[in-house]
């Protein structure tokens, strides 16, 4: 089994910089691909980032391009994502999730972090 713990959520201005991340546990984390989710108050979940398990491929939803960068420290079983330039509409709480392969569809993932909650002030 794989448990995975976010951290790095808060308030930020926008404009502003964050950095999260994702600490896994359980399992060797090179095995699993990674992804980044997030809910917004009174929306579905949705796809922000996913990563390869060696880190070499990444994907990235429109909202993100551009923006956000996902990466992973498999020495240090950490997934990280670091949001630039943040919009109020990045308001939400972010899940960190794991899978064996890569994918964009929250349901193709098995594991999944209890979430941290990201604001953005306008």
């Amino acid at each position: 089994q794989v448990q995975l713990v976010e951290s790095g959520g808060g308030l930020v201005q926008a404009g502003g910089s964050l950095r999260l991340s994702c600490a896994a546990s359980g399992r060797t984390f090179s095995r699993y691909s990674m992804g980044w989710f997030r809910r917004a108050p009174g929306k579905e979940r949705e796809f922000v980032a996913a990563i390869s398990l060696s880190g070499s491929t990444t994907d990235y939803a429109e909202s993100a391009k551009g923006r956000f960068t996902i990466s992973r420290d498999n020495a240090k079983n950490t997934l990280n994502l670091q949001m630039n330039s943040l919009k109020p509409e990045d308001t939400a709480v972010y899940y960190c999730a794991a899978d064996t392969v890569m994918s964009r569809y929250g349901q193709e993932y098995k594991y999944w972090g209890q979430g941290t909650q990201v604001t953005v002030s306008s």
